[in-house]
């Protein structure tokens, strides 16, 4: 990953600071992007990379991921990559669903998602080469009681992606969709439902798989990753 410029999305959350760790230690130029900027800088603090350029960014504002974008390329010169960690979770029966959590749900995980990916991607193009990666989770592919806001935002996510993927193939941009059960990670803080968290993967899993399909020979498209605890696999 030496001289490669990774754009981390969500990069204080388990996995993307999982990611970013990783990547640091691989040499990766690193674009650090979350809501909180102490929390940023904090993270950048910890890494061994000398030059870490953190945007404070909320992904449901496209104008803030466009400047985000924007200011990785104009810092860096290029954007080799793009790691999509944001999301949060909102799992709840049908019919307890309030029209404001729908809205948070496809605001975060869809458009927000949708936005990274489309000014990522209109700077790629330029220099036709560029790697995608979207942390879907498992409930991207899978339905699950309790998880239609959030499931509707992560199907909904896995279609565009492949959408784009088709479209962006031709400017030689990858994308490689991941599929992780359930990670232990801060997701699961504000979550009422019951879980072993013990029996989850780790974030540093997590991080190891996309790290794997960033080093793959260029030849290579790992185009979908599914990594699930023993506990509960779906098939």
């Amino acid at each position: 990953m030496q001289d490669k410029v990774v754009v981390v999305v969500g990069a204080t959350g388990g996995i993307g600071s999982a990611v970013a760790r990783r990547l640091a230690g691989e040499g990766a130029t690193l674009v650090l992007a979350a809501r909180d900027s102490s929390r940023l800088q904090a993270l950048a603090s910890e890494l061994p990379a000398t030059d870490v350029l953190c945007v404070p960014t909320d992904i449901t504002d496209l104008q803030q991921v466009e400047e985000l974008m924007q200011k990785a390329a104009g810092h860096f010169g290029q954007i080799d990559a793009l790691v999509n960690a944001a999301g949060a979770g909102i799992l709840k029966q049908w019919n307890k669903l309030e029209p404001a959590d729908l809205d948070a749900m496809l605001d975060l995980n869809l458009k927000g998602s949708f936005y990274t990916c489309q000014a990522a991607a209109n700077i790629m193009k330029d220099r036709k080469s560029g790697h995608i990666c979207n942390v879907i989770g498992i409930l991207g592919k899978h339905s699950m009681a309790m998880g239609t806001a959030y499931c509707a935002s992560k199907f909904g996510a896995v279609g565009f992606s492949k959408c784009m993927a088709d479209e962006l193939r031709r400017y030689g941009i990858k994308f490689t969709l991941f599929y992780f059960g359930g990670v232990n990670s801060p997701f699961w803080d504000n979550v009422s439902l019951k879980v072993d968290r013990s029996k989850m993967l780790s974030t540093e899993t997590a991080a190891n798989a996309i790290m794997f399909a960033l080093t793959s020979e260029p030849q290579a498209v790992p185009l979908e990753i599914n990594i699930q605890p023993e506990s509960h696999l779906f098939f």
